[in-house]
């Protein structure tokens, strides 16, 4: 059985939009080609350059539940990259740059852990690719500044152990801290320190 790692990043239900419309932006320019119209909860729509199972037809999720995505990102490519794609180096591009796909997304709407905010995890297809997600800078930065233009709360990478590595939190990258951890003995003292961007901001946060 292979390694499935992921990056899972949070944010307010309101920003799933804002986070899909910036990861359409990390999409190789080929997968322009590819329109996938998605009804949001609230009455939100945005197109995707992915597949939802491999098909471009429009996805429904105005009513919550999940929301599975196919996708390919561009990444800056550093040597642990570079490992993973062996004798594939010509695939980098003259800014130094490679996609990778597929990267599968699930978007939970309202998962029952943390109600208050949406998630969306990003899984390696492959063990190899998996290596790469713990071990590459690049890929890390990615998903944190994704974190960041997305008004997301938390970003954590899973390595299929008990320890979550916590990568970006309320605003600000962290390193070198795990959950559970010294600061967060457990999950949910991590989800006990979410805050939503606006309160953040001194603004305030939408009705619930």
């Amino acid at each position: 059985m292979g390694l499935d790692y992921s990056y899972e990043i949070f944010v307010p239900p309101g920003n799933v939009g804002r986070a899909l419309t910036r990861l359409a932006g990390l999409a190789p320019r080929r997968a322009e080609r590819t329109a996938l119209p998605v009804a949001l909860p609230g009455g939100e729509r945005v197109i995707v350059p992915f597949t939802s199972g491999f098909k471009s037809e429009p996805v429904d999720c105005s009513a919550g539940g999940t929301l599975a995505l196919d996708t390919s990102i561009v990444f800056a490519v550093d040597d642990a990259i570079r490992e993973f794609l062996h004798a594939d180096v010509d695939r980098i591009d003259e800014r130094g740059r490679v996609s990778v796909g597929y990267i599968y997304l699930t978007v939970r709407f309202s998962p029952a852990w943390h109600p208050d905010f949406a998630s969306l995890q990003f899984t390696a297809a492959t063990s190899g690719m998996s290596r790469m997600f713990e071990r590459s800078a690049s890929v890390r930065k990615v998903f944190t500044d994704l974190t960041a233009a997305s008004g997301g709360v938390c970003c954590l990478l899973d390595t299929e152990s008990e320890v979550f590595d916590l990568c970006w939190l309320n605003g600000e990258t962290v390193e070198g801290e795990s959950v559970p951890g010294a600061r967060f003995p457990r999950f949910h003292d991590l989800v006990a320190a979410w805050r939503d961007p606006r309160e953040r901001n001194g603004g305030s946060p939408p009705p619930r």
